[in-house]
């Protein structure tokens, strides 16, 4: 009997991911939401089909950054008028936003295609412990929190 999943519905089958930001690096983390994003962890994986899986991170207001990124790093974003240029430091942006610091990252390590946007829609992004999507976690990732 052939154990070959092929191209059926088994093999796209979308799992549900859960991540704890707590204490991870956030480039780190980043990319490895992002594979999980595009399903390059599948053995099917497909650059020009959308194949992955939805991810569910938690905690992302305690997310860490390494070296003196808390102080340094810079989130720009321009309002499209003449000198509307804003750039929010990263501990604003992790008080009022915290889910769009992990939101740029992840989107920053996917490929620029039109896919792009599809993926990050299966990507919930959470500041706190609790979240909707409970009864559909299948997976839990507790890798390494260097």
């Amino acid at each position: 009997m052939s154990q070959r999943v092929g191209s059926t519905s088994l093999a796209f089958a979308r799992v549900w991911h859960q991540v704890d930001a707590r204490e991870r690096v956030l480039g780190r983390l980043a990319r490895s939401i992002a594979v999980t994003l595009m399903g390059k962890h599948k053995p099917i994986y497909d650059p020009a089909v959308d194949a992955g899986d939805y991810v569910v991170v938690t905690n992302a207001s305690h997310v860490a950054v390494t070296g003196r990124k808390a102080e340094q790093k810079l989130y720009r974003h321009h309002t499209m008028y003449p000198g509307g240029l804003k750039e929010i430091p990263f501990k604003t942006m992790l008080q009022s936003k915290p889910e769009e610091i992990l939101r740029r990252a992840v989107s920053g390590m996917l490929p620029k295609n039109k896919l792009r946007e599809r993926r990050l829609e299966r990507l919930k992004i959470f500041p706190g412990e609790s979240h909707p999507y409970e009864a559909n976690i299948a997976k839990r990732y507790d890798g390494p929190r260097n």
